[in-house]
This record gives structure tokens, sequence and C-alpha cells, in this order.
């Protein structure tokens, strides 16, 4: 299961993505947080870990930012991690609510300590959070109605 998803965000990072002309990096907004959501808030923290890092991480790699894989991997196995954590008890709305803000801090804060060391200013880096949340909450919203009916079919609750 984790190959299925490792594949599907690489997938959706790669074919859906959009570069921000304001974000002084280029930035990046994408849809591969939807699968990594939708397999963290079913399957749990590690495969939300696994193919979170590895499925981003390579498309990093493959795709012109390879200079941001490594911290993408970091950043991508928190997400999973925390989000599959957070929704491994029984599924609410302000469990799932609490995984999409936690989300939110990690990749944000994440992505500008990245930003900071690759291009060595602290205020820069400001630019891009705007996008991280965006990116996030769109994620968030998205996944939800996915996660649910799957949830109950896998999980049974």
């Amino acid at each position: 299961m984790t190959a299925l998803f490792v594949s599907v965000i690489f997938l959706c990072t790669m074919a859906v993505n959009i570069k921000l002309p304001v974000a002084s990096n280029g930035g990046l907004m994408h849809l591969g947080n939807v699968p990594l959501f939708i397999g963290a808030g079913i399957f749990g923290k590690k495969l939300g870990a696994y193919s979170g890092a590895i499925g981003m991480g390579l498309f990093d790699l493959v795709s012109g930012w390879a200079i941001w894989s490594p911290f993408t991997i970091v950043i991508s196995a928190l997400i999973g991690y925390t989000f599959g954590s957070i929704l491994s008890k029984k599924f609410s709305v302000k469990r799932y609510l609490f995984a999409v803000a936690v989300a939110i801090v990690i990749k944000s804060a994440g992505y500008y300590i990245a930003e900071a060391i690759i291009i060595r200013n602290l205020i820069i880096p400001l630019g891009s959070i705007y996008g991280n949340v965006i990116q996030i909450i769109v994620a968030g919203i998205m996944a939800f109605p996915v996660i649910l009916p799957l949830r109950k079919y896998f999980l049974e609750e």
C-alpha cells in the first residue's frame, strides 16, 4: 500500500503544480499533500511518513528542485507521521482540523528554515509562508470528503 501512495503522491505533485511568481524561491504549490493526507489519515503514520518522504522527495530530485529534496524528505515525513498519529484514534472533525493545523505549522516552519539555509537570509523566506499555508488548507479541504468514507470502509469505524 505504501508503494501505491508513493506513486500517487509523486504523480499528484508532478502533474498538478503551480509555480508562484511572488515567492522568493520560485515557490511551488502542488496537490501531492492530498494523497499524503488520505494515506496517513486512513492507513496511519508509518505509511504517511514513508510515502510522503519518498513521493515528494523523488519529485524534487527529478524536477529541478533537487536542492530542496533533503528538506522535503524530512518535512513530508514529519507531516505524514504527525497527521497519521493525530488521526490514529477515532476520527472526528476536531481531530482532523487539528491535524491540518499541525501540518500547516510543520510545512511553513520547515520550508522557512530550509529556504533560510539555502539562500542564507532570514527575512526573504517569510514571503513563502502564505503559499505553504494555502497549499495545506486546500489539501485538507480536498482530502476530507475522501478520508471519511474510506476510513469507514477500511477501518470499520
